[in-house]
């Protein structure tokens, strides 16, 4: 894979994973911690989101041909999904993809928040699982250029680590509004991803529709 593809990878993923959008669940999630605490469950959270879509971007593939399923198939599947996503985040409000109520509920009563729910799902959801499955499909199939995927990924759980790290001042500079408008721009965003994604699919398994 050559620069720009990784490049592109990664603003993709970025843009599906949405560190600074999610600033206000970490902070809400992490009310009561001390600074120490609410570092350590930054670090986890970066952690997890490396660990969760690296598996998948090496194993997503194998997974999907065990069950038998047409990565085609998966890319209209995970193309909806993403849309239904990018719809949530236009409107500004968190998609119950990446946390539920009880989920919310449950992180307001745990000392560690870092892996569940705040690595997964909602950083490292199935939006960006699908991402990751998808990317390594598209992607040659030698052993370097799949090591390579990891380049994406290693770069956004370093910003997720940043942001969180950093959430209280960012909060505080860009206010509720700036990070609703990220957030709403990066839905808009992953709605050309999830298309793009869906016409591929659409196109192999319907060979006749690009005619």
């Amino acid at each position: 894979m050559n620069t720009i593809e990784l490049a592109k990878s990664a603003l993709a993923l970025f843009a599906i994973v949405d560190p600074v959008g999610t600033i206000p669940v970490f902070l809400s999630a992490t009310g009561g911690f001390s600074d120490a605490s609410r570092v350590l469950a930054a670090r986890v959270a970066a952690l997890t989101v490396f660990g969760v879509l690296a598996a998948f971007t090496l194993l997503g593939e194998p997974l999907l041909a065990f069950f038998g399923i047409r990565i085609a198939s998966f890319s209209v599947a995970g193309g909806l999904l993403l849309l239904l996503l990018a719809l949530s985040m236009v409107q500004a409000h968190v998609s119950a993809q990446r946390q539920t109520p009880e989920e919310a509920a449950e992180a307001a009563a745990r000392d560690s928040v870092g892996v569940v729910p705040l690595g997964v799902p909602l950083l490292a959801g199935p939006g960006a699982i699908t991402h990751a499955i998808v990317a390594a499909n598209a992607a040659p199939g030698s052993l370097a250029d799949q090591a390579m995927l990891l380049i994406p990924i290693i770069l956004v759980a370093i910003s997720v680590w940043v942001s969180f790290r950093l959430a209280p001042a960012i909060a505080r500079r860009l206010g509720a509004t700036g990070i609703h408008v990220i957030t709403r721009l990066m839905g808009l965003m992953i709605a050309a991803i999830s298309i793009e994604m869906i016409a591929r699919g659409l196109a192999s398994l319907f060979p006749g529709l690009g005619a």
